[in-house]
C-alpha cells in the first residue's frame, strides 16, 4: 500500500476447514479475512459495533474486487492489512492486503467500495467522515 501511512494489520491462522479439495484457501475465506480486518481497524479506533447501531448506520459493502496472487494452505499464517481512503461522497475505499508472514509475500489484495447506511431509511448517508470521526477514540487509524 506504501503511502506512508502506518499500516493496521491483524494476523490470521489459516484453519484446515478454511481449505478446499485443492488443499489451498477456499476464494471466499479471502472475504472473509478482509471482513475481519475491517472490523477489527474500527474496534482499534474505538468504534464497536453497537456504538453504530445505536447512532442508527451501519457500514455496507457496494463492490469488493479479489486479486489472488499466491495460494494459502492450512497452518500458514498471515496478516489482513486494511486501510480506508477518503473521499468527499457518500462511499470510500478500502484497500486490503492478504500477506504471507514467514516470507511478506502477497497471497492477494482486496479492493472494496462501501459507505455507512442510515438503517431507518436505508439509504448512504451523505457524511460517512463525520460519523467515523465522531465515534472514533483513534480517528488515525482509519486514515482520518
Amino acid at each position: 500500500m506504501g503511502d506512508g501511512r502506518d499500516e493496521f494489520a491483524v494476523r490470521v491462522s489459516v484453519r484446515g476447514y478454511e481449505t478446499d479439495s485443492q488443499g489451498h484457501l477456499n476464494g471466499s475465506v479471502y472475504l472473509q479475512y478482509a471482513e475481519h480486518a475491517r472490523w477489527s481497524v474500527l474496534q482499534a479506533a474505538g468504534i464497536r459495533q453497537s456504538d453504530l447501531l445505536a447512532k442508527g448506520v451501519g457500514p455496507v459493502t457496494l463492490e469488493t474486487t479479489v486479486r489472488y496472487l499466491r495460494e494459502l494452505r492450512a497452518g500458514d499464517e498471515v496478516e489482513v492489512t486494511c486501510a480506508f481512503l477518503w473521499g468527499e461522497g457518500k462511499t470510500f475505499r478500502m484497500e486490503q492486503e492478504v500477506r504471507r508472514i514467514d516470507d511478506g509475500g502477497v497471497a492477494a489484495r482486496v479492493t472494496a467500495v462501501g459507505g455507512l447506511m442510515d438503517l431507518e431509511a436505508r439509504r448512504l448517508v451523505g457524511d460517512p467522515v463525520g460519523y467515523f470521526r465522531a465515534l472514533a477514540g483513534d480517528v488515525g487509524v482509519l486514515g482520518l
